[in-house]
């Protein structure tokens, strides 16, 4: 039987809160790192379930690296584009941040790899990277239902033409993928990548290439198109991981529903498109304060409540859940639009907030990329069942600021990108 946690009622948190390192940047840095020449050493890399499964599969791909104790600090042995082993089978659980740009990476490697993961994994789509990676000349099959892993990797070594088309409109991460693979597999004059349709969480593309230029390979774009030159990448020596913007979402919440609290570790200065979380806090009345490497939110000062507000949320997708769990304790109704990638994260985030909220009296609508919350009169108590995602189970906790105890399904989920994440929350709530 799973774990079921009780979150007291939250009336107060104070002081502040250092966060691990971010998931979209760590799995980023440990690919660059591995495909780089030279050795690199991540700091404060991020210690969870998505980081362990791209280092499982660096190390069955023949790369060598070394971590401190706590796992925070790893130094890669870089392969300079050319993963010695060249046959492997991977398993990458549920981490998109491994599935997608590893399938691109080792696409024009001359090996023969599959990859798989969990139950979920294989219900997230993965057919248009697929489909533009074939396209190049790649040897990319569906080894059961077509269009989703697990896919088997055949040998190929040169790619056809100069142009690659993606579809932008599902996953960002197929691009990004494209992207980090593109330097090794270019022709002379480079490779342009075409997106198709609208591309959809644009941040995690742009900080896919402010760390590709970390690491020696500037991308030219334009509105459409991406220019990847033909390239080696160049080890910077030492890579330091920023704190998760998507983790400081929840206590940055906290801090505008009941603090004040200071978030350190992420701030003004970051290169996450989720660190914009405030912004939209602000929008709801929020008090937010931003130095170079923190950011504080504290109540209105001249308002019992926050209020709600009717935002396009898609450049931050994964923090704009957090948005959606405070909406219950503010006036009015919150509509969060441009959110159809929550349908295919670690759960149907949409059709999976719109029954948790309704637990606590909540009306809610949602539609293919919106979801409607009308808060209840008064605040019900509730356990949340939490669908195996991390963010559900950190979402859901912050409804104990509401004044009411919750109880958290499986709160062990929450070891996808933050283990400690309960911990940590105890640390900064007042009794």
């Amino acid at each position: 039987m799973n774990e079921c946690l009780r979150v007291s009622p939250i009336s107060a948190v104070r002081g502040s809160v250092s966060l691990p390192g971010s998931k979209s940047i760590s799995n980023r840095a440990l690919l660059l790192s591995a495909l780089s020449d030279g050795v690199t050493e991540v700091r404060n890399l991020l210690v969870a379930e998505d980081t362990e499964m791209m280092l499982g599969a660096l190390r069955g791909l023949g790369v060598g690296f070394e971590q401190n104790e706590d796992g925070t600090i790893v130094k890669v042995t870089g392969c300079g584009g050319a993963f010695p082993v060249k046959k492997a089978d991977l398993f990458l659980g549920n981490a998109g941040t491994a599935m997608r740009p590893l399938a691109s990476s080792l696409a024009f490697s001359g090996g023969e790899y599959t990859l798989d993961g969990v139950a979920r994994m294989r219900e997230r789509p993965i057919a248009h990277l697929v489909e533009a990676l074939n396209a190049l000349g790649a040897k990319i099959s569906y080894l059961n239902e077509a269009g989703f892993p697990p896919i088997k990797i055949e040998p190929a070594f040169h790619i056809r033409g100069n142009l690659a088309h993606i579809r932008g409109d599902v996953s960002s991460q197929f691009l990004s993928g494209l992207l980090m693979a593109a330097p090794l597999l270019a022709p002379e004059e480079g490779l342009r990548i075409r997106v198709d349709g609208e591309l959809i969480s644009s941040p995690y593309v742009s900080l896919t290439c402010r760390l590709m230029e970390k690491f020696g390979v500037t991308v030219k774009t334009t509105e459409k198109d991406f220019l990847v030159p033909r390239a080696r990448y160049k080890s910077p020596g030492v890579f330091e991981v920023e704190a998760d913007a998507s983790s400081a979402s929840y206590f940055l919440a906290l801090g505008a529903l009941v603090g004040p609290l200071k978030v350190e570790g992420v701030g003004q200065d970051s290169v996450q498109g989720d660190a914009a979380f405030v912004e939209y806090l602000a929008k709801m009345g929020a008090s937010v304060t931003r130095g170079e490497n923190w950011i504080k939110t504290a109540p209105n000062p001249y308002a019992k409540k926050l209020h709600g507000i009717d935002a396009d949320v898609r450049t931050i997708p994964d923090a704009a859940m957090t948005l959606a769990a405070i909406a219950p304790m503010c006036d009015g109704e919150t509509t969060l639009r441009g959110i159809g990638s929550w349908r295919v994260k670690e759960t149907d985030r949409i059709a999976a907030m719109e029954k948790e909220l309704s637990k606590v009296g909540c009306k809610v609508e949602s539609g293919e990329d919106w979801i409607r919350i009308t808060p209840p009169e008064k605040l019900q108590s509730a356990t949340f069942d939490t669908y195996k995602d991390h963010r559900m189970a950190m979402c859901m906790s912050l409804i104990a600021a509401g004044g009411v105890p919750v109880f958290i399904n499986d709160p062990k989920c929450v070891a996808k990108t933050f283990p400690d994440y309960f911990t940590r929350l105890s640390t900064v709530v007042e009794n």
